[in-house]
């Protein structure tokens, strides 16, 4: 069995799925959300991670299928995320 791997991101990712677990479902959020499930998706390692999103969508009382449908329907709607405006910022979205 493979050893689990860490991510690069899993520190930063790690608090904004503390801040998810404490909020409630606001567009944002369910964004971020998504961003995350997709990020972490047979991820092999972050493993608290995938946990504790898995815990965000049960007390969401959200399906994984849910949640994508409800965030494209946002994308299609409005701007989620504002755009970065420095040069030295890199936009990984």
């Amino acid at each position: 069995m493979p050893q689990d791997q860490q991510h690069p991101q899993e520190k930063a990712d790690q608090e904004l799925v503390n801040t998810l677990l404490q909020e409630g479902a606001t567009p944002h959020n369910l964004a971020e959300l998504a961003r995350l499930r997709i990020r972490y998706h047979n991820f092999p390692g972050a493993r608290q991670i995938q946990k504790d999103l898995d815990v965000v969508l049960q007390q969401w009382e959200l399906t994984e299928e849910q949640l994508f449908e409800q965030t494209r329907q946002l994308h299609e709607t409005r701007q989620v995320y504002q755009r970065l405006k420095t040069e030295d910022a890199q936009d990984w979205s």
